[in-house]
């Protein structure tokens, strides 16, 4: 069975309300009406109404059990408002603009989640990152275990020999351009709990590099070897079950046989599930490469670091990845109450 159908299956057992900011994409609307078809939840869509309802009609979607909240008209906006107000960033805006800037459904979506009124939230279809990533960032409090904001990708390979029956996270593949020792500890760290999450496993989590354990003396792979003995400090500390190793070249990372030669002491290599690599140029570009050559299944980018389920899609998402997206974070949404602490916005 391929990985998102146990998603799926999972989550119509708990099916959960996911928000989508860009409700008049085609593609968006689509996978909303899927995700209602296969009893996974309830979807809300941001954006005018009517805006909305004649794509639907374009597109013949039904817009049946799918929620449709004008952001600019919404009888939310003044508590929105108010709660804006009392954070630092935007406490001296005046009432005014601060309801411009939550007409704005980025803006508003991320509200909703904060504040729980869904369980997560879908975008990035039409946006470019740095719209979308702005007001998750700005209005969603951070986990109190991390120091920055990151992403992972959710990989369905067609051999099943890698990972787990072939189902691997990446990370960070969209948002850290050249990551401290600091951030790759957290970015490794928090791939490794939303593998456990997902999927079950144990995470195995192989911190990338070119060199495999100190065969090259230069910086690059010195930094990926001290964010690993961060990272191992850091699971101790909040008992988390995983194995973390670094640094490890990609091949000593997957291939058993290579592994038993260059690590033979490793409890990751040879049989990693959780990916982390050095910087995004490697992130990004690994990724794209297993999508498009290797015709892996991906679903991302699933934001690590936020204390409410959020993903930020490419633009080049289909149909299929943002149903695939928004069932994730459904599922993640059903067990983030136990893992974190329930909390409230920061006012920092």
């Amino acid at each position: 069975m391929r990985f998102i159908e146990t998603v799926f299956q999972k989550l119509k057992r708990h099916p959960k309300r996911i928000v989508f900011p860009e409700g008049t994409e085609p593609r968006v609307l689509r996978a909303a009406a899927r995700f209602v078809k296969l009893q996974l939840g309830a979807p809300v869509v941001l954006g005018r109404k009517e805006d909305i309802e004649k794509i639907a009609l374009a597109e013949d979607v039904s817009l049946d059990h799918i929620g449709i909240i004008d952001p600019a008209t919404s009888s939310e906006l003044p508590s929105f408002v108010a709660r804006l107000e009392k954070l630092k960033r935007y406490r001296d805006l005046g009432a005014k603009q601060a309801t411009e800037i939550l007409a704005n459904p980025n803006y508003f979506g991320a509200m909703m989640v904060q504040y729980g009124q869904v369980d997560g939230l879908v975008t990035g279809a039409r946006e470019t990152a740095s719209s979308a990533l702005r007001p998750l960032i700005q209005l969603i409090k951070p986990l109190p275990t991390t120091t920055s904001i990151s992403s992972c990708m959710m990989l369905d390979l067609s051999n099943k020999r890698y990972g787990e029956r072939g189902v691997m996270i990446f990370g960070d593949c969209a948002v850290i351009p050249d990551p401290s020792v600091e951030q790759l500890s957290d970015i490794a760290v928090q791939a490794g709990t939303i593998c456990r999450q997902l999927t079950g496993n144990k995470p195995r989590i192989a911190l990338l590099s070119f060199s495999t354990k100190g065969s090259a003396s230069l910086a690059s792979p010195q930094k990926v070897a001290a964010a690993t003995a961060l990272a191992r400090k850091k699971a101790e500390e909040q008992m988390l079950e995983m194995e973390i190793d670094g640094e490890l070249q990609a091949d000593t990372a997957l291939l058993p046989d290579l592994a038993s030669r260059k690590a033979p002491t490793s409890l990751v290599a040879g049989k990693a599930n959780v990916l982390v690599f050095p910087d995004l140029n490697s992130g990004n570009i690994g990724a794209k490469l297993v999508q498009y050559l290797a015709g892996a299944e991906t679903y991302g980018q699933i934001l690590l670091g936020l204390s409410r389920p959020c993903a930020d899609l490419s633009r080049g998402a289909t149909e299929d990845d943002i149903l695939g997206v928004a069932a994730i974070l459904g599922l993640q949404a059903i067990e983030y109450r136990k893992l974190y602490p329930p909390n409230t916005p920061s006012e920092a």
